[in-house]
């Protein structure tokens, strides 16, 4: 299981990372910090510089083949390119702004080209990227703006088509130099309509990719914080209190010994790096064994076992924890020039469970199950582990015991507990790390 640390710092996976130059001219003049909008102004500030690379690319083939009987026509194109690389600073006045601004500029603009050069041009053609190109502009939540753009292009094509000259008025009779645009226009439109769609589907990709990435996090971070079938029944979508009584629940607790004289002099970090790896140890012999932890109390922590009904073999499980962490535990290093010993406490009994909290919940057990495990475990000793009689009736012959004799619970009074030795020979191929 992935670790809390690892999963707040981490990093999602992305989609295909475009060059950062790529990234910060399609970012030009962007102040939102709404995502969604975000993404919508930096494709039309793809579809700007688009619009003006087109433009130049006009401008240049038409001032190779005629300057001078061009002028006109380059003049627009000047015009259009310089006009449309403004257009970012339009960001700042609304969301759609300079997206409208680009598609009437290019409407208006484009109705001068066709009308220049006519049909036999192809310049038309330039009419269906803007057909698509809107939508992405404008988003579909704005399906209103789309229609009413739609139409006035769709109007803007007819109208061209059936009263533009086929041989347009500038250089009529030029019939290289319609075929040379045509053959531009063309080119042109396949290679914007691929730009354009690569970016946005790249952007897709990208936000699809933070999606799962983020989905996978949550699981993980839910998984991590709750058992796994209190984890499935909040997901389940039905009803998310969860709230149980369960029988003959397996609950450990366990304490450093003399970890507060230890830590008095430390530094802050040091004695944190302890209680982290601390930790970290317990948490992965709880998953070896099975075991819940269910949550850390200064130098303590508490766990059960036995959640999902099996009792018998939560017993053990939980026994078997308590051992190992005992073992790990004579193997850590003294803290500072203190060597700390670890002292627990099992019980068996019924517990009631459940969420409880809203933006910080927690998992969390209680009743008298919980309550005599941790008063064995604040009346046991140094390196010892102090079980109870149910706890040893239901474990069985799992594990050794050594007879305490009776001790004295607040709130119960004299009972009968155990030190837990180890495990028993016949298990022993089993036995703890």
């Amino acid at each position: 299981m992935a670790h809390l640390r690892d999963l707040v710092r981490g990093d999602g996976r992305r989609a295909l990372e475009l060059p950062a130059w790529v990234e910060r001219i399609a970012s030009a003049g962007i102040v939102t910090t709404d995502p969604e909008i975000g993404r919508r102004q930096r494709f039309t500030n793809i579809g700007i510089f688009a619009c003006a690379a087109n433009a130049i690319s006009h401008l240049v083939i038409n001032s190779l083949y005629d300057a001078r009987g061009l002028a006109i026509v380059n003049v627009y194109n000047v015009v259009l390119a310089g006009f449309v690389l403004l257009l970012p600073r339009l960001h700042r006045r609304g969301d759609n702004a300079a997206a409208i601004a680009l598609i009437s500029a290019i409407m208006i603009g484009h109705l001068f080209a066709v009308m220049s050069f006519g049909l036999a041009s192809d310049l038309q053609v330039y009419f269906t990227l803007l057909g698509g190109g809107m939508v992405f502009l404008f988003g579909v939540q704005h399906w209103r703006l789309i229609l009413v753009y739609f139409v006035l292009i769709a109007a803007e094509l007819m109208l061209v088509m059936r009263y533009a000259p086929v041989d347009g008025l500038v250089l009529p009779h030029d019939g290289a130099l319609r075929d040379t645009l045509s053959s531009q226009a063309m080119f042109n439109t396949l290679a914007i309509n691929a730009g354009l769609i690569f970016y946005a589907l790249n952007a897709l990709r990208r936000a699809e990719a933070e999606l799962q990435y983020q989905f996978g996090r949550s699981e993980t971070l839910l998984a991590a914080m709750l058992p796994p079938t209190i984890a499935a029944r909040l997901k389940s979508g039905g009803n998310t209190k969860v709230a149980d009584r369960i029988e003959n629940l397996s609950v450990m607790f366990a304490d450093l010994v003399g970890f507060t004289r230890a830590s008095h002099d430390l530094p802050p970090d040091r004695v944190v790096s302890y209680l982290d790896e601390l930790m970290h140890g317990f948490e992965a012999l709880c998953e070896k064994f099975g075991v819940d932890k269910i949550k850390s109390i200064g130098d303590g922590c508490m766990a059960v076992a036995g959640l999902e009904g099996d009792t018998r073999a939560g017993a053990r499980a939980i026994g078997e924890l308590a051992l190992t962490m005992l073992a790990r535990n004579a193997a850590r290093p003294p803290l500072g020039n203190h060597k700390l010993g670890l002292r627990s406490g099992l019980h068996c009994g019924d517990a009631i469970a459940g969420v409880i909290g809203g933006t910080r919940f927690s998992y969390d057990v209680w009743g008298d199950a919980v309550n005599t495990a941790a008063r064995l475990e604040s009346t046991s000793e140094t390196d010892r582990i102090q079980v109870s009689e149910a706890f040893r009736a239901l474990a069985g012959d799992t594990f050794v015991y050594e007879e305490r004799g009776t001790t004295t619970i607040k709130g119960i009074g004299e009972v009968m507990t155990y030190w837990l030795v180890g495990m028993n020979a016949t298990m022993a191929a089993d036995g703890p790390n």
